[in-house]
């Protein structure tokens, strides 16, 4: 059989990047699974260019334990690789390539470890759950937790493999991205007061979330677990203006919250819409009534917090061996997993300083951890643990 480094090179030769079909991929761990006589469902986008897939082994009658994983990947454009990023290259006991550690190391490691799933009786199922369009939103998994959801033995607790090197991990941030569109008017800017220029008035509001991240950095919100204690705002991208002789009549911003996840980041962006409409926009239409202010979400997904007394967390020690509990910066699709009712850690092989970097790497140390500890899940699900 494969082993996890055979079943990398894979996968890493397929060009997953967020903007493109999953489907190459996808089909292909559809028919190593049939191969091994384990039925796949395929759940499709509106335009049937990508996929979730999500497959059962073990008994169908109750809940089970989820391996989840995305398929996606950014893109490699632009960035400084020294080594081609969608082939599998080993230096120093270090596999190279776009996705080793974000996150096709852990999903090489779940398909690596099928037949010792199959080789006993599972008293739970062990279910494989892979999505497309993580790395822009967590989009793609949603459609698949609603069917979950309307299934009458929903799995029962999940372990998404970003990479954590393999320490246990119980919680990250949620986040909320927007956009904010300014409607001003234009004039030549020798009578600049006669118009509404865009760009002053999404500074206005931009120095509102500046505002609205102080308060959010005060110690009294801090939460002790997470890098950085507090709930973040920050503005990302700005556009607007077309010649410096013009008032501009267009403005655009995108920001984010990056929320602890016992805060909700749509009061960030309730209080800034609140700001717009009771203090900006009048003073804006008494020099012209067609001028706006809009706000357009982008993407959000929630934070996770599992309880660490919980029996996801108890498992989760158990296999990797630690009860050091940790939280990561970055986000996955846990939160959502939670939200659905299911109860989600976090723990896969490799580290995120790796990821979304050229010259991405997975330690070959890493992967023989990450199969050492889904050979203990095996046993578990098996009652010999």
């Amino acid at each position: 059989m494969p082993t996890s480094r055979d079943l990398l090179a894979r996968l890493v030769a397929f060009p997953t990047v967020s903007r493109d079909s999953n489907l190459a991929l996808i089909e292909f761990v559809r028919d190593y699974l049939h191969d091994l006589g384990v039925a796949c469902e395929l759940d499709y986008n509106a335009e049937r260019t990508k996929a979730n897939l999500f497959a059962t082994i073990g008994p169908s009658d109750r809940g089970g334990v989820v391996l989840s994983g995305h398929t996606d990947v950014v893109p490699a454009d632009g960035q400084a690789w020294t080594l081609p990023p969608f082939e599998l290259s080993e230096r120093d006991g270090k596999l190279y390539g776009r996705g080793t550690a974000d996150m096709k190391g852990y999903i090489a490691c779940m398909l690596a470890a099928v037949p010792l799933f199959l080789q006993g009786n599972l008293r739970l199922p062990l279910h494989l759950a892979l999505s497309y369009d993580e790395e822009v939103g967590c989009l793609g998994v949603r459609s698949l937790l609603a069917e979950l959801q309307r299934r009458p033995h929903p799995p029962v607790l999940c372990i998404i493999g970003e990479p954590t090197e393999l320490k246990p991990v119980l919680g990250h941030k949620g986040k909320l991205a927007m956009r904010c569109q300014v409607h001003g008017a234009a004039c030549h800017s020798a009578y600049a007061p006669q118009g509404v220029n865009a760009i002053e008035y999404a500074a206005r509001l931009i120095g509102k979330l500046g505002e609205i991240g102080q308060r959010l950095a005060a110690p009294e919100h801090h939460d002790e677990r997470f890098d950085p204690p507090y709930s973040t705002v920050q503005t990302g991208l700005i556009s607007g203006g077309r010649a410096l002789n013009i008032v501009p009549a267009e403005c655009q911003f995108d920001f984010e919250v990056r929320a602890l996840p016992a805060a909700d980041p749509q009061q960030v962006a309730a209080e800034l819409q609140d700001y717009a409409e009771r203090e900006l926009l009048p003073q804006m239409r008494e020099r012209s009534a067609d001028t706006a202010i809009r706000f357009q979400p982008l993407s959000a997904y929630p934070g996770l917090a599992t309880d660490p007394h919980s029996e996801a967390a108890e498992l989760l020690a158990l296999l990797s061996g630690s009860r050091e509990f940790a939280t990561v910066a970055y986000g996955t699709e846990g939160g959502l997993f939670h939200q659905a009712g299911i109860p989600t850690v976090v723990c896969g092989p490799g580290s995120m300083e790796q990821g979304h970097k050229p010259d991405e790497f997975v330690s070959q140390q890493q992967l023989d951890g990450c199969d050492a500890m889904l050979r203990r899940l095996a046993d578990w699900l098996q009652g010999s643990a």
